[in-house]
């Protein structure tokens, strides 16, 4: 990655109509290659035969700007039988035809297998969590996105890009997925193990985005308008619940005359648009609208399973459609040249899709069927900012409603009437408010300007509580916390350096979660329901720029091995507790020409 971006409040109604924002993960493409060419490399070994390879080449001329990596890595994992290997390619090349308008292709391409070590019981994570009951289970996916871009710099205050991308993807499992405590064993008639479940998923998804921002002047003031639209269309087919071979390796193939019970395609189509102005109503304060415009179609068609007779269960073909419009606004008001007090209000809606409609095979989860879509809004306040060169901090509170939010709740099994399950259905509304701070402090560079030394303090803390304010379907669930949201979250650390040399210690701390609505304190026996244990683990790295070409790194994980989980799987890849990795090593060299 060449960095990350979180964008929330009102300006990531730009992206989306999603809650709590967006996180941008933004791959290496070059940028900051200056030469007509450069190569890089990385190599990295680490614990349990971990192997990475990363290669690089780019370059940049007056009109052309190019950068393709190959990274490979595989490695035997923490846990018993997770063995996996990753091959990812990318290429990306720019024209500029002028020097204000420039054209760029790129292409992605990743492969992903790895052996699913499955999911263990409470018991058994206590006793080893290394261990691993399934052997046969496998995941592999496959990505391929190409993408067009065209920027244009229009005039000195107008710029405009246009995006057409696709993403074409299979996702294939291969597995035995039966409640962890039935154990995967030979059969002793066949003398054969059972026959695994096969599941795959096709996406075929295009992508048409285009957006103009321009600068403008109202009332003696400067101003900003940005606008964009955005055009989808995708098909997911999913082949759910095929009957595999008996044997170990990974493989898509049935058994003799096997087949996928479920052959069912989701189609959705999707337009939006948006619009967002900056305001500078002083030289101090901001104001900043927004407004969105969706509209959704889905639509489901195909073979749900069998009929006692053999003939085809179809799917009744169905299409939905429904539109809204979202709005919000945000304000900054600069305290000084580097800090500000800023605000948010936007509002969210979390459509749901027809693939949600249907429960995921090889699973003990049950979908319900009257699911409806999410709605909501999101505030938040606080201060930002820098002091000098020896203070950054940003100090927030703020506040999330959740209507018709989508959850899980946990029943017990009924002796002769039905297993253990877990429903997945709307559970109503959440109310989540909170704090969230960050600040980190150079001490060196606050008494000295100059020094081979460096020292950097760094934390941040976010306290949550979320809780379910109503619940029409049951009553039981008013006043529970949310699942999977902790009450407190803590990093923190030292980065300590001189000259070339630097030393990193942090320390993570995530409160107790629970796993599901009715916060079911009783662990089930199969691992499925239970809470989530809070946990600290700490990281130790350590990097050295031995020349300016040649970079050393290395670092310890989970430095004091704790033994921790962050998910109780109710299917694939458990079902069960999945354990998160213990203590774990790396070393790293990296070379620039």
């Amino acid at each position: 990655m060449q960095r990350i971006e979180v964008v929330r409040g009102q300006g990531a109604l730009q992206y989306g109509p999603q809650f709590g924002g967006m996180v941008n993960y933004i791959l290496r493409n070059g940028s900051e290659i200056s030469k007509p060419f450069e190569f890089e490399t990385q190599q990295t070994v680490g614990s349990n035969r971990l192997f990475n390879s990363y290669n690089a080449i780019g370059g940049n001329s007056a009109r052309v700007h190019y950068y393709a990596f190959f990274d490979h890595r595989n490695g035997d994992g923490w846990r018993q039988n997770s063995r996996y290997y990753t091959n990812a390619g990318f290429g990306t090349v720019t024209y500029r035809f002028t020097p204000r308008f420039s054209l760029s292709a790129e292409l992605m391409r990743s492969n992903i297998r790895s052996q699913q070590p499955g999911g263990l019981t409470d018991l058994q994570f206590e006793q080893d969590a290394q261990q691993s009951l399934r052997s046969r289970n496998w995941f592999d996916i496959t990505w391929t996105m190409p993408a067009l871009t065209a920027n244009w710099q229009i005039n000195p205050s107008t710029r405009w890009a246009t995006k057409l991308s696709a993403t074409l993807g299979d996702r294939n499992s291969v597995g035995f997925t039966r409640a962890i405590n039935i154990a995967d064993t030979i059969n002793r008639t066949t003398l054969q193990y059972n026959n695994r479940v096969l599941n795959g998923d096709f996406y075929r998804n295009y992508v048409l985005e285009s957006r103009i921002i321009t600068d403008y002047k109202l009332l003696g003031r400067n101003h900003t308008i940005s606008g964009g639209i955005r055009a989808y269309t995708g098909n997911t087919h999913r082949l759910a619940e095929g009957r595999g071979t008996t044997g170990t390796d990974y493989t898509m193939e049935l058994a003799t005359g096997g087949r996928y019970d479920r052959d069912i395609n989701f189609g959705s189509q999707n337009l939006a648009a948006y619009v967002e102005n900056i305001f500078r109503i002083s030289d101090k304060f901001i104001l900043i609208p927004g407004v969105r415009y969706e509209w959704l179609r889905g639509e489901a068609s195909g073979r749900i399973g069998y009929k006692a007779n053999g003939q085809d269960s179809l799917l009744q073909n169905v299409a939905r459609s429904r539109s809204f419009l979202l709005a919000g606004i945000g304000a900054e008001f600069h305290v000084t040249k580097t800090t500000e007090f800023y605000g948010s209000f936007a509002q969210a809606y979390r459509p749901i899709q027809f693939a949600n409609l249907q429960a995921p095979a090889a699973t003990t989860d049950i979908i319900d069927q009257d699911l409806q879509d999410s709605k909501g809004y999101n505030i938040d306040l606080g201060y930002r900012g820098k002091v000098k060169n020896y203070l950054q901090f940003d100090v927030s509170g703020f506040v999330l409603q959740y209507d018709n939010r989508v959850g899980t709740r946990s029943f017990a099994a009924v002796p002769g009437v039905s297993p253990a399950y877990r429903l997945v259905t709307n559970l109503g509304s959440s109310l989540s408010k909170g704090f969230e701070g960050y600040v980190e402090i150079n001490p060196v560079r606050a008494f000295r300007r100059n020094s081979n030394w460096g020292l950097i303090v760094f934390g941040s803390y976010s306290y949550l509580d979320a809780r379910y304010s109503s619940s029409f379907k049951d009553s039981i669930i008013a006043g529970k916390r949310v699942e999977n949201a902790p009450e407190a979250i803590f990093r923190g650390g030292i980065s300590a350096g001189y000259k070339g040399f630097l030393l990193t210690g942090q320390i993570s701390h995530t409160g107790l979660t629970f796993s599901d609505a009715t916060n079911t304190t009783a662990i089930a026996t199969n691992g499925q329901s239970g809470p989530i244990p809070a946990y600290t683990i700490t990281d130790l790295s350590a990097s050295f720029k031995a020349t300016r070409s040649l970079t050393l790194k290395a670092g310890i994980n989970n430095v004091f091995d704790k033994r921790y989980f962050t998910r109780r799987a109710g299917g694939y890849p458990g079902p069960g507790v999945l354990p998160a990795d213990g203590r774990t090593a790396f070393f790293s060299i990296g070379a620039r020409f």
